[in-house]
């Protein structure tokens, strides 16, 4: 799967883009994944169809396999498997037996938009399994992609020469469009275009970036931790996902 999005929907956190770090860029690369791959889709979105979408089952893993589904403006790539989907389907409200993975992720995005305040740290640790996902929202330009604690799921991200920001569950996409300024997206962490990049196991904690270092000492790319000694300042009330939070307004 591949995601390529502009900076002014998905700018990238601090420290991932490498000033002079060699890539060939982004342009034309959704195009470029789809001739190589058979019966692969991509999708143009957002104004003058500067984000990109691709996908293909082509080559996948039986064990971790690919979707693409769209809803609602709503278009998502998921991959892998999540192993509590009969209790999210209740807790959606998706009584179609046909439902899958990518229904819930989409589901559970559309309830986050809907009915804020509502913690998006909790919407994703409420999914077990192995996965990583990328979402796009037409309706208002915004982005959501998050991956399992354990990282079970290739899942890479990147900033090219233009600062697009690159995703892909195939590293050799992402460092040669971006060069150095690809990395492993961080285990346990979510992105949203609001909020930036988030630890969904520790949400009231910062994030701080941690430069990658090759086998000469070289930075390649940049890897994120939680900073254990700060702390978010929030005033938004915390409800759990499953919690009735109407009286929250």
């Amino acid at each position: 799967m591949l995601a390529v999005f502009d900076r002014s929907v998905a700018p990238s956190p601090e420290g991932l883009r490498h000033p002079g770090a060699a890539g060939d860029g982004a342009a034309g690369l959704a195009e470029r994944f789809r001739d190589a791959r058979p019966g692969a889709v991509t999708v143009a979105l957002g104004p003058g169809g500067a984000n990109s979408l691709a996908y293909s089952s082509h080559g996948q893993s039986p064990l971790l396999p690919r979707l693409f589904a769209a809803a609602d403006e709503i278009f998502c790539l998921f991959q892998g498997t999540i192993e509590n989907i009969a209790v999210l389907k209740q807790q959606y409200g998706l009584h179609n037996k046909g439902s899958t993975e990518i229904n819930i992720i989409i589901e559970a995005y559309r309830t986050l938009r809907d009915r804020g305040p509502y913690p998006a740290d909790q919407v994703v640790r409420d999914i077990n399994g192995k996965f990583a996902f990328v979402l796009y929202d037409c309706s208002n330009n915004s982005v959501f992609m998050a991956t399992d604690a354990d990282g079970s799921v290739p899942f890479y991200w990147g900033v090219d020469p233009d600062s697009r920001l690159v995703v892909s569950d195939d590293d050799e996409i992402v460092n040669k469009a971006c060069g150095k300024s690809s990395a492993p997206f961080p285990k346990g962490f979510f992105f949203t275009t609001s909020g930036g990049l988030q630890s969904y196991e520790h949400p009231m904690n910062e994030v701080k970036p941690v430069p990658r270092l090759d086998s000469k000492g070289e930075v390649c790319g940049t890897t994120y931790t939680v900073d254990a000694k700060a702390k978010k300042d929030s005033s938004i009330p915390r409800v759990g996902s499953a919690a009735d939070w109407s009286s929250q307004y």
